[in-house]
């Protein structure tokens, strides 16, 4: 039996997104709420399949102009970060599978029983066109860790080792169920970087990022975690291209710091959804982002809503990998 974990530009057909409700975090302005996540489920949809979570179908459609390639799916959840909760797509053998970790809110921090039981209600519901789901008793958030879709995971220490996860597990421990996971030939961990104001103790979707199975793209402003990045070296033995991601200027809400990051990229079919923020640095990261993503059409979303609740595109939503292989 052989695993990969691909890598988020692979084919995919289908992107999850859980819609805010009245019950979630976003209660508090929640008209705002939804037309953010309105403007990324139609950007989404524009472009390809979109599973849609919501708590009541028929006021959720009556928002949205175009139903095509839409599924909307009736389930109560906690919250609206999806890729923390979501299934994990893999191939074992060529065929796509998916694995069900257990979700605890980033380390009990918030309530969880229903945003864990998403991922079964989906797969009991057929949304996965009968693709095997593994259920996995190990705490895994899809935040926090990223694929070159050829062997090699990033992910960071103070997530993935820390004792509010899975306390039991050493590194090496996690490396070889990484290894039976999804394959994996390694692990490349960085031990520094924490955006201020980031509930989910350093996601790595906040801090760096493939964008190819040579290239990577980090958040400016930590200088020990570039110094590891530049130890890191690809498969042949060479080093990384680095592209650094200027920090947007300091967003704030009720005097609280929020986590603004143009790491947090959404990369679909034919296109990536880019997170800004009314910010100076804005179109010098839409020009780098045309040039690192020369074929995909690049779509700017402003995401200060997004932040003000602790996350931005990536971690409103989750990819399911085509059942072709590439």
């Amino acid at each position: 039996m052989t695993r990969r974990l691909p890598a988020e530009w692979e084919k995919q057909d289908a992107v999850l997104i859980s819609f805010p409700h009245k019950n979630s975090d976003w209660a508090n302005d929640l008209a705002s709420a939804k037309s953010i996540f309105l403007r990324i489920a139609n950007s989404i949809s524009y472009k390809q399949k979109l599973i849609l979570i919501c708590d009541d179908i028929e006021a959720t459609k009556s928002i949205f102009c175009y139903h095509d390639k839409i599924s909307f799916v009736k389930l109560e959840t906690d919250d609206t970060w999806i890729r923390d909760y979501g299934p994990i797509s893999i191939f074992e053998d060529g065929e796509r599978k998916l694995i069900d970790f257990k979700f605890n809110a980033w380390g009990g921090k918030f309530a969880s029983e229903l945003d864990n039981a998403v991922t079964k209600k989906l797969h009991d519901k057929c949304y996965f066109s009968l693709s095997e789901l593994i259920k996995e008793d190990f705490i895994l958030e899809g935040g926090s860790i990223d694929s070159d879709g050829q062997g090699t995971i990033l992910t960071t220490s103070k997530c993935l080792l820390n004792p509010n996860r899975n306390p039991s597990m050493t590194k090496t421990g996690i490396e070889e169920k990484f290894k039976t996971l999804f394959g994996t030939k390694r692990v490349l961990w960085l031990d520094y970087g924490e955006l201020e104001g980031d509930d989910t103790d350093a996601h790595i979707d906040t801090l760096a990022r493939f964008v190819d199975s040579k290239t990577i793209v980090y958040v400016e402003g930590f200088p020990q975690m570039l110094e590891q990045l530049k130890s890191f070296k690809t498969y042949d033995g060479k080093n990384y291209h680095l592209i650094p991601l200027p920090l947007p200027s300091s967003k704030y809400k009720n005097f609280q710091k929020l986590p603004a990051t143009y790491a947090n990229f959404l990369i679909i079919n034919h296109a990536v959804l880019l997170p800004i923020y009314d910010d100076k640095k804005d179109e010098e990261m839409i020009k780098l982002f045309k040039s690192l993503f020369p074929t995909r059409e690049i779509i700017p979303i402003n995401s200060l809503r997004l932040i003000e609740e602790g996350g931005s595109i990536h971690c409103s939503t989750m990819n399911i990998v085509s059942r072709e292989t590439l």
